[in-house]
């Protein structure tokens, strides 16, 4: 059997297997006619074949699987709608003080965590296969040394605990809280910067205020000045309208007929080539007409 042929008899077992496959059980395919270094070199052949599909070949602790990329999961999971189980904190925390402390018993867990340690949180995480007992202490009352299990490192995909996230150390704790400290006084100072230029933008505004307002004072002042002046134009158009009215109501008088006094002033008025009358021809005419007539008593 040829190495490509060898491939496709991993690659069908591998894609048909329930749980992940060791080296000792992927070699009785082949009789063990292929050793483990082989069998890994061939798988490593097959992991480079299935590289950027929505499948990929993972090593675990307890084997190789093939297992859908992280970049699949909110696709799939439109097909199964059920929401995974949700775990309390005090759970969590008593998980990881297992997996990064093991083994330790439930009394070591209470000296950390500072609470009891609930019976059924560690028997939650056994019935989950995720923790087990692994042996006893050596002191009085002998208790239980919890472990995590191999099945918590596939669930994980990992394939051992030198993959978990690094924790950090107390000098490295405390590097980083003085690290996001300054970040702290920086973003202060920051704020403060910010405050500051928005407290001179706001002085900027009230000046500007200040001089609409000293603006507006002067108009209403001008406005007051002009009301006595346009007082003294209206009574000025009043007299105008007054005296135009007298003047329209003067006019019928001027086209009338002459009075008597004007016409008797113009009947003693010379005619042409008559000469004008003396004072003493009119005294004399004045002197006639008094006297008496004939047959006048």
């Amino acid at each position: 059997m040829n190495s490509e042929e060898a491939k496709i008899v991993l690659e069908a077992a591998l894609l048909c297997a329930p749980q992940p496959l060791s080296i000792g059980e992927l070699r009785s395919l082949f009789d063990d006619e292929l050793d483990a270094d082989a069998i890994r070199t061939l798988l490593e052949e097959l992991r480079g074949h299935w590289c950027g599909r929505g499948v990929e070949l993972s090593t675990l602790a307890t084997g190789w699987r093939f297992q859908t990329t992280a970049q699949m999961a909110p696709y799939l999971g439109r097909l199964n709608p059920e929401k995974p189980p949700r775990y309390s904190r005090a759970l969590l925390e008593t998980l990881a003080i297992i997996a990064y402390r093991q083994p330790v018993t439930r009394g070591d867990i209470e000296e950390i965590r500072g609470v009891t340690v609930a019976g059924h949180l560690v028997r939650t995480l056994e019935e989950r296969g995720w923790v087990e007992v692994i042996g006893h202490k050596d002191v009085l009352g002998r208790p239980e040394l919890l472990g995590t299990t191999r099945q918590f490192l596939d669930d994980l995909g990992l394939r051992s605990l030198g993959e978990l996230p690094v924790l950090l150390e107390p000098g490295e704790a405390a590097q980083a809280a003085d690290a996001l400290g300054q970040r702290v006084i920086e973003f202060a100072g920051e704020i403060a910067e910010a405050a500051g230029d928005a407290a001179e933008a706001a002085g900027d505004a009230a000046e500007a205020a200040g001089d609409a307002a000293e603006a507006a004072g002067d108009a209403a002042e001008t406005a007051g000045d002009a009301a006595p002046v346009a007082t003294d134009v209206a009574v000025a158009a009043g007299d105008a309208a007054q005296n135009f009215g007298e003047r329209q109501s003067e006019a019928p008088l001027r086209g009338a007929s002459p009075s008597a006094s004007d016409a008797t002033v113009r009947d003693h008025e010379p005619t042409a080539g008559e000469s004008p009358m003396s004072d003493d021809d009119d005294l004399s005419d004045r002197a006639r007409s008094t006297e008496p007539s004939e047959g006048s008593v």
